[in-house]
């Protein structure tokens, strides 16, 4: 199965949408922030990368399937170990 058909079917959003995916499948095991939109946002570890959908895993371990045409933007996290104490 060959690259999805974007909506307005323009050979350039299949481009861009297998650059997409491409730059996904690199982060695979990370953990990242995922914007789409103004409204939606969604952070887990990337476990999978397939047909168009984004699996993103969340510290709850319930699985989010995000749909790769409506990322606006990606963010790799720092994950840091929270240490309870004063800050000076």
């Amino acid at each position: 199965m060959g690259p999805r058909r974007p909506r307005d079917g323009t050979f350039e959003s299949v481009v861009i949408n297998k650059n997409m995916e491409d730059l996904l499948r690199q982060l695979l095991g990370k953990k990242i922030d995922v914007t789409c939109g103004t409204n939606a946002a969604f952070r887990g570890d990337v476990i999978d990368v397939k047909q168009g959908v984004l699996y993103l895993r969340d510290e709850h371990e319930k699985v989010a399937y995000v749909d790769i045409d409506k990322i606006a933007v990606v963010y790799e996290c720092d994950d840091h170990a929270s240490r309870p104490g004063f800050v000076i």
